[in-house]
């Protein structure tokens, strides 16, 4: 006997034609989803007496391997493809009982930013949505049996958000709707390098949503070494994108400034970067810069300089958060997300298509 295709727990239209075929109460569906995508419980307690379990699927990933840092909290996911590749999730357990979830977007990342090690990976494949969206289902599960609840989504793991725009939004879609996980918009962030076009059809889309732009300098030649698609979104666009953003949201935007020794840290670039915010609605974040093996001329500046810059911005009117690192022990920090059987995984991929073109 043929056996029928599985049904993704997040396609509505399949699901809802596998309670058609079933004849269930539209209270059965409502029920496995509040249990799963609401309360996180296990997979054997939300399919319990569900008539149609074999059809349906439920996840995407299967867990590779959990790394848990000991001495700040953070765990690393790492998580299989179907295609066998590796993405990480990163959990963070904020000492104020806060638990913020960091997703990935893609396998890799295009952008290539220098102080970036998933930006050196040579490799960027889209996640799909029911892949984006497992990785909050998963580390659900995790954070309950713990007792603890996920507060936070936030898009900074690996890959850049609006280089998968569609599946991105989908996935906010379901996120923040009632039926499906019921997340405020208001705590889920969408984090870029500046891909000034889709900033605002997000805004527009998700006006509740909160954006973040890892900005790292208001010079143009410095921004366009840390950051090559600077060259395509130049800094008074984004300063015009920030300022529209403004007006159609009631939030600010997030401001992530890395902290870089030599580059962007003096007291001449902190001015630089309070006038060029003069006149938007921000708050800026400055962030410890994580070392990373493929660039190692970059170097994170010292706390007392960091405290020193903040002030500076402080002074000029913009709130400011000195940010401190987590899960570094474990590359779980920020910059830091990538798989080396990735790239070696990627590099077979290759040759087996240069052989093909081959024969």
């Amino acid at each position: 006997m043929t056996r029928l295709p599985s049904i993704s727990l997040f396609d509505q239209q399949g699901v809802e034609q596998l309670r058609r075929e079933w004849k269930l109460d539209p209270s059965r569906i409502r029920s496995l989803r509040n249990t799963l995508l609401k309360r996180f419980e296990s997979d054997s307690l939300a399919l319990e007496g569900f008539p149609a379990a074999d059809r349906l699927l439920l996840h995407s990933l299967e867990l590779f391997r959990r790394c848990d840092s000991s001495i700040d909290g953070a765990t690393k996911l790492l998580l299989r493809t179907v295609a066998g590749m590796l993405i990480e999730a990163v959990i963070l357990r904020i000492e104020t009982g806060r638990t913020t979830l960091c997703v990935s977007s893609q396998v890799g990342c295009a952008a290539a930013c220098e102080f970036c090690a998933t930006g050196k990976m040579g490799i960027a494949r889209n996640l799909s949505t029911d892949e984006i969206l497992d990785q909050v289902l998963l580390a659900g599960q995790l954070l309950a049996g713990e007792g603890r609840t996920l507060r936070n989504i936030v898009f900074m793991g690996m890959g850049e958000p609006f280089h998968n725009e569609d599946n991105l939004y989908r996935a906010v879609e379901l996120l923040i709707s009632p039926s499906f996980f019921n997340i405020a918009p208001t705590k889920v962030l969408v984090s870029t390098v500046g891909v000034a076009d889709a900033m605002l059809r997000c805004v527009e889309r998700f006006p509740k949503v909160n954006l973040a732009l890892s900005l790292h300098s208001v010079r143009q030649e410095v921004r366009e070494k840390l950051i090559p698609l600077a060259t395509k979104f130049p800094l008074d666009q984004l300063h015009r994108t920030v300022a529209e953003a403004n007006r159609r949201q009631s939030t600010s935007v997030m401001i992530e400034y890395l902290m870089l020794a030599g580059v962007n840290d003096s007291q001449d670039d902190a001015r630089e970067l309070a006038a060029w915010l003069s006149g938007l609605n921000v708050h800026v974040n400055l962030i410890p810069y994580n070392p990373i093996e493929d660039s190692p001329q970059l170097v994170g500046s010292d706390r007392e300089t960091r405290l020193a810059f903040a002030k500076t911005v402080r002074d000029h009117g913009f709130k400011t958060t000195v940010r401190y690192s987590l899960g570094n022990d474990i590359a779980a920090a920020c910059g830091q997300l990538v798989r080396r059987e990735n790239r070696e995984m990627a590099r077979g991929f290759a040759i087996s298509a240069h052989a093909l073109r081959q024969t």
